[in-house]
């Protein structure tokens, strides 16, 4: 397999193990607004931008007939939840070791996360190896037009490496950022996590080029 010209990846759930902080936080604070959050809402929450799951939670609010809090309130809940608990993230299995091969062969990297400057900020300073991917888009990118599943992330990651889309290999574990990829015309490679219902697994290997069992997998030699 032809080496990439760029590797973009997601952040939550692909290099970092932080998708089930997440979704304790998102569970924690609907729970606060009188909402029990099922499994299958907080899987369609992952790999999308903050403003867009606020938004989506709290249209669930409101058909499960409570007072809808406002944005900032709701924030106000799950922002200090999650603060706190991702502060015990680890690196998920190969994440490390590829991020310094692919250094050490000089292929250009992009982080391309919904997550926002503060928060990756937060989840990356007990990481330095994180810091060998030094351009990023996030969610709060001001030249982002939309969020994943859109393709607008991965297009304009590409476009700042000025690389085409179809010579980059996007890594990503969640649906939102595999349909993104996709739709990108990257080629994307796909760590789906191990609490994936089957249905949103087979969605997940139609989105994919290459699925992996971990990033440990990856061979670039």
């Amino acid at each position: 397999m032809k080496r990439p010209a760029a590797c973009l990846f997601d952040l939550d759930g692909l290099l970092l193990d932080t998708e089930p902080h997440h979704s304790k936080a998102w569970s924690q604070a609907a729970a606060r607004f009188g909402l029990l959050l099922l499994p299958g809402q907080l899987l369609s929450l992952r790999g999308r931008r903050r403003s867009d799951n606020v938004d989506q939670v709290r249209a669930w609010i409101a058909e499960a007939g409570q007072a809808v809090p406002s944005a900032a309130e709701l924030l106000a809940v799950q922002q200090p939840i999650v603060q706190r608990l991702l502060q015990g993230a680890v690196p998920m299995p190969g994440a490390r070791e590829l991020l310094e091969r692919l250094r050490e062969l000089q292929v250009a990297m992009a982080l391309v996360t919904s997550s926002g400057r503060d928060a990756v900020e937060r989840k990356c300073a007990p990481h330095p190896w994180l810091e060998f991917i030094s351009e990023r888009v996030l969610g709060d990118d001001p030249d982002l037009g939309l969020g994943k599943p859109a393709p607008d992330p991965f297009l304009l990651a590409a476009r700042r490496l000025g690389v085409a889309p179809g010579d980059c290999w996007a890594f990503e574990d969640s649906l939102a950022g595999a349909q993104s990829a996709r739709a990108a015309g990257c080629v994307v490679h796909v760590v789906p996590g191990a609490d994936l219902p089957a249905n949103v697994l087979s969605e997940l290997r139609d989105c994919a080029d290459h699925l992996l069992g971990s990033l440990a997998e990856l061979s670039l030699d």
